[in-house]
């Protein structure tokens, strides 16, 4: 399994289309194996969540998205994490351990208004 998650240095981001990137993770058997940074490649609609993809991901995580963004990810196959906040290595093993569960919240009323869709 293969788990994204939106990030600013080791701190999940609030927004995900804006991210500095992803902190990536190859979890199998519930442990870590891998560990890698992938910048952002930029964000344009409809991009990411097929990026992700391609990169092998089962899941994201992150502090806010759009809906577009969450229903675009739904229909290539990932799970999608929203709410998150900290630590991204903890929130790894949270979600791992079955502690981290999303609030489907819809990223709409910040600085981002409007540009949340993916």
């Amino acid at each position: 399994m293969k788990i994204a998650i939106a990030s600013e240095g080791k701190l999940v981001s609030g927004h995900f289309g804006h991210c500095e990137g992803f902190t990536t993770y190859e979890v199998e058997e519930g442990k870590a194996l891998n560990k890698k940074f992938v910048q952002n490649p930029g964000h344009r609609p409809g991009f990411l969540p097929v990026f992700l993809k391609d990169l092998g991901t089962n899941v994201i995580i992150a502090g806010g998205m759009g809906e577009t963004a969450q229903e675009l990810f739904k229909e290539n196959g990932i799970e999608v994490v929203v709410g998150a906040m900290g630590d991204c290595d903890n929130l790894l093993h949270q979600y791992v351990n079955g502690e981290l569960k999303s609030t489907g919240s819809v990223c709409t009323e910040h600085q981002h208004e409007g540009h949340c869709e993916d």
